[in-house]
């Protein structure tokens, strides 16, 4: 039986998220856009029923939402939102996934996309986003509202902090890479091989500080 989720954010991740939510057995109930411009508007064949402040002056009790925009630090103000007033933020594993019985994954605004691998002792804290092919390896542990972008992978042994974001293709090497610090931003195809510090910018191969 399909479970009724409620989609916020309208744009170019939109449907991505919406595909994951269908594979997962929800059906998408309505879109939330961030303002009341394009209220009654359709998206990818779903109405957009209103803007987040009309979303937000509501009682939230038992329905659920998916949040399609990537900016992290957004997404974690509004779960904190809609869990305060009642409503859940699901997380979603999509069926081609592989996790490891031993891994741990938050039960709030999880996503993992197709053909992602978190291996063994591997943690994924609440709202982080791991895009399709994405391998986290084992004994790692992943924070809060961070962005792992297609095809990344993430070497053993690493604590990635809150609200990363780790682009296309970027690879941090096992045993070499302690910590990658919080809000650090990392280029795609990157090549990552020491610890990166919080707030830093980073790209290239091997990675260089671009801005901290």
């Amino acid at each position: 039986m399909n479970k009724e989720i409620y989609a916020l954010g309208v744009g170019h991740n939109t449907p991505v998220f919406i595909d994951l939510a269908e594979s997962c057995g929800y059906k998408i109930a309505g879109l939330y856009h961030y303002n009341s411009d394009r209220t009654g508007e359709k998206d990818h064949g779903f109405t957009i029923i209103g803007s987040f402040d009309d979303l937000l002056k509501n009682d939230l009790h038992g329905k659920s939402y998916l949040l399609t925009m990537g900016d992290n630090e957004i997404r974690r103000r509004l779960v904190n939102e809609i869990i305060v007033r009642g409503g859940s933020v699901p997380t979603l594993i999509h069926p081609t996934a592989v996790i490891s019985k031993f891994a741990k994954i938050s039960d709030i605004g999880v996503y993992i996309s197709a053909f992602t691998h978190v291996q063994a002792d591997s943690n994924i804290g609440e709202g982080t986003i791991l895009l399709s092919g994405v391998n986290i390896s084992h004994n790692n542990k992943i924070g809060t509202y961070c962005f792992v972008a297609g095809g990344a992978t993430v070497g053993a042994y690493t604590i990635v902090e809150d609200e990363v974001f780790i682009g296309q293709g970027a690879l941090s090497i096992s045993g070499k890479v302690t910590v990658i610090g919080h809000k650090a931003y990392i280029g795609a195809r990157s090549l990552i091989t020491k610890s990166i510090k919080a707030n830093s910018i980073v790209k290239g191969s091997p990675a260089k500080l671009i801005s901290d």
